[in-house]
């Protein structure tokens, strides 16, 4: 069964930083697109940055472009997420997704396909 563990969420100030972390097990990782998501109180969840599984091509949204780098390690099965230069609105509960390669498309201007695997989520939560 495939399983997908975020951690590294927790509550950090504006201006600060975190790096999220996704570990992926139970598939074969360099198959997979992967993406972070994620979703705040009362909004609808949204794609936050996803990466090719060669790590060729990454996708990240406007709002978090110069702050957030999403990479990957295909030899340790892990996903992660810089974070930097938090901001309030980026409080959200942030979600990994895998999805196979030739189900998912990833480049600079796009993210879109069939993610079927999902974590559990960590909470990132930033304070003004």
């Amino acid at each position: 069964q495939v399983l997908l563990v975020e951690s590294g969420g927790g509550l950090a100030q504006a201006g600060g930083s975190l790096r999220l972390s996704c570990t992926a097990s139970e598939l074969k990782f360099d198959d997979y697109d992967m993406g972070w998501f994620r979703q705040a109180p009362g909004k609808k969840r949204e794609v936050v940055s996803c990466i090719n599984w060669a790590a060729g091509h990454t996708y990240t949204t406007r709002s978090v472009q110069g702050r957030f780098t999403i990479s990957r390690d295909n030899a340790k099965n892990m996903l992660y997420l810089e974070m930097n230069n938090l901001k309030p609105e980026d409080t959200a509960m942030y979600y990994c997704a895998a999805g196979r390669y030739n189900l998912v498309t990833v480049h600079s201007t796009t993210c879109q396909g069939d993610f079927a695997f999902w974590g559990q989520g960590t909470q990132v939560t930033v304070s003004s």
